[in-house]
Parts: C-alpha cells; structure tokens; sequence
C-alpha cells in the first residue's frame, strides 16, 4: 500500500473555453490571488489530497503506512478550541471523540490507491480533497441530531459527518439515479448494518424539502452543484466545457432555491451550512446575499474566526469578499484578527488553492435559523 505522486500520470490538457472564462471572471474578483491559484489549477500533478480513515473498520495498518510515508493527521484536538462555544472546552474540542475523525494529509502531492468497493467489507479509507471536511466542521453535527446532506451525492460529506458524531438520523438526498446508486454503494461500503437504520437514502428534489419536511432538521448541509473549477477545467472537449459553461448561468437560481428550502427545513434555533467547490462569487457570496435579504429570520455566523484563523496553516483563505468595491481590503490571504466580523465577511469564506497549500476551492457559509 504505497502512494503514488500525481507526477507518474499522464497530464491532461485543460479545456481552453473554460480557462478564458476563468481569466476573465476571476482576474477580476480576486486579484492578484487568481495567477497563483491559476498555476495551481493547470498543475494536477501538485494537487495534495488527504485520507480519511474509517472509524467503523481496524485502520493500524493503514496508519503506520501513513506515519510511515510522512503523512501527518490532519486536526489534532486542539486545532479549533472555539467552534462549539465556550461550554465544551470541557469535552474534545470539535465535539467529538478523540479518535473518531482522523485525516492524515502530506505536504507534497502523495495519493494512497483508492479501495474497490468490496460487498461485505468495509472500507478502511477514503480519498479527498481536505478542504472538503470543513463545510462539515462548520455544521458541527452532534450526537442524536435530525441532520439533512441535501446535495449528498458522491457521499464524502455524509461519510464525514458519520465520523464526527452518530445522529438519530442522516438523511442523504440524491435525485440522480445513478449518482444515487454511487451514494448509496459509497455508504454501503464504509457504514456498518448497525447503522442502516440511521441513515437513509432519500431521491427527493432538494428544492422541496421545505415545503416536504418543514422545520424537521437540526441541521442541513447544502453542497451544491457548482461550476467545479477542478473538475470542468479539464472537460474532456471544447464542446462539453462550453456545454458547461452555457449551464453556469442558471446555477445561480438553483443554489438559491435549494439553500432556502434548506432553510425552510431547519428547525428554528438550527444551523444551515451553504459550500460549493467554485471560486466564482456569482455561486458563492452573491447566493448567500439573495437568500438571506428574502429570508428575515436567518442570520449569518462569522467562520473567520472559528475556522479560517486557526486552520490557516493548511488552507489559504481569501477574506476579501469579490465583486464589491474596497480601498483598503483587496483580496488577501492574510489571516487576521480583529475587524473582519462585518456582515459581509459572515457571509462566508473561500479556500483559494496556492502553491503549498492547494487544497480547494471551498466555498462555505454558516447560517443560523433564529429561534
């Protein structure tokens, strides 16, 4: 079971209508951050990804390969003393058992082989981008909770947020058939039978789950289809990426419907987590603005603090908000405290890849329902 470097594979080219698009939108909302994120985006060969450990399966062999190699976990206990409030400095600090999330991650682009799906046999570890692990830190899921992965198919997400706590019940909706049938053997292979019983598999309209179950969830995570930059960046034809990015333009309204039916399927008092794996601000910031200004009794919560200062060791964040003109606060990277909780900066955060650091783009957004 050793790594592999991305460099032993054969480079893709990028699809050139999608880059254009890119320089031209992103030139403009983030500045000087876009050339650095840019080389990074052209380089997959760069790209680092990290490995979650299954907490269902015996994973010793697969630490000490990982310890082995370099790899270090990623979110000791004392990364993030604050994300749950002063009332559980008492207890492990992200609210959950000491041992039960562990991602190791490696300061270069090493990748373990992925496991095959194997009926009867759960996985030991699954592949990811660790970025992706924050929109789940944000919704901080307890133990017992009603909590709702709106958009859940592959199923990393849900996969994390089992980790993370053991809720009465997890909800992952999926409307496509056959990224459900992905979900749902994503789960299979990593959740044991005990817990079948919790989670479940819904192929709803995300859209209509706050009309459907109204006020029902503790908490609902809503990773929205996006623009994947990483992903349509290297569309396989000029075709496809411009068939792409035609579907861009309504990606917008979308989102903003499926946020606020997540909204609407909050309990009063519960928290909604907004993420994409965009940099575009049009699906980002701009969405959460829309819903918000329509939605009186949900507030935004600052994860300035709570997330990005702490964890800035391992993700660059951008804490300028795009599109919106600023004399003193151009797109930045440098993490600070003291003066960035306005309500423009609680809208949300944005990981930015760097070179070093090229995890993302992650875009999230923690929303409070008002008692």
């Amino acid at each position: 079971m050793s790594p592999e470097t991305k460099r032993q594979k054969k480079e893709r080219p990028s699809c050139r209508p999608v880059l254009d698009l890119f320089d031209q939108q992103y030139n403009q909302e983030l500045e000087d951050l876009w050339a650095s994120a840019r080389s990074v985006l052209l380089e997959p060969q760069t790209w680092q990804y990290g490995v979650m450990l299954n907490r269902f399966a015996a994973v010793t062999d697969v630490i000490q390969c990982l310890q082995s190699q370099g790899f270090s976990r990623f979110l000791p206990q004392t990364e993030v003393p604050t994300l749950l409030g002063d009332d559980l400095q008492s207890e492990p600090s992200l609210g959950w058992p000491r041992s039960s999330l562990q991602c190791y991650i490696h300061p270069h682009p090493l990748r373990f082989p992925s496991q095959a799906h194997r009926p009867g046999q759960l996985k030991q570890y699954y592949l990811l981008n660790s970025a992706s692990l924050l929109p789940v830190l944000a919704l901080q899921v307890r133990d017992g909770e009603k909590v709702l992965d709106l958009c859940s198919a592959p199923g990393g997400k849900a996969l994390a947020i089992m980790q993370c706590a053991t809720p009465e019940l997890l909800c992952c909706n999926e409307p496509d058939p056959n990224r459900r049938d992905r979900l749902a053997k994503t789960l299979e292979s990593f959740l044991p039978r005990s817990l079948h019983s919790k989670v479940i598999v819904s192929a709803q309209d995300g859209q209509c789950f706050g009309q459907s179950e109204a006020a029902t969830y503790d908490k609902v995570l809503v990773d929205a289809p996006c623009s994947n930059d990483r992903s349509w960046l290297y569309s396989c034809s000029s075709q496809q990426g411009e068939q792409r990015l035609k579907e861009r333009a309504r990606l917008p309204a979308l989102q903003a419907q499926l946020l606020s039916s997540a909204l609407s399927a909050v309990r009063p008092g519960g928290l909604v987590v907004y993420s994409t794996c965009t940099l575009s601000n049009s699906e980002n910031y701009a969405v959460v603005e829309a819903v918000l200004n329509d939605c009186p009794e949900a507030e935004p919560e600052d994860l300035w603090e709570q997330i990005a200062v702490p964890l800035s060791q391992y993700f660059a964040f951008s804490h300028a908000h795009p599109g919106h003109a600023q004399t003193s606060n151009k797109p930045s990277l440098q993490p600070h405290k003291g003066g960035v909780s306005s309500y423009r900066h609680r809208l949300g955060i944005l990981v930015v890849p760097q070179p070093g650091k090229t995890w993302g783009p992650m875009f999230l957004s923690l929303i409070r329902k008002r008692a």
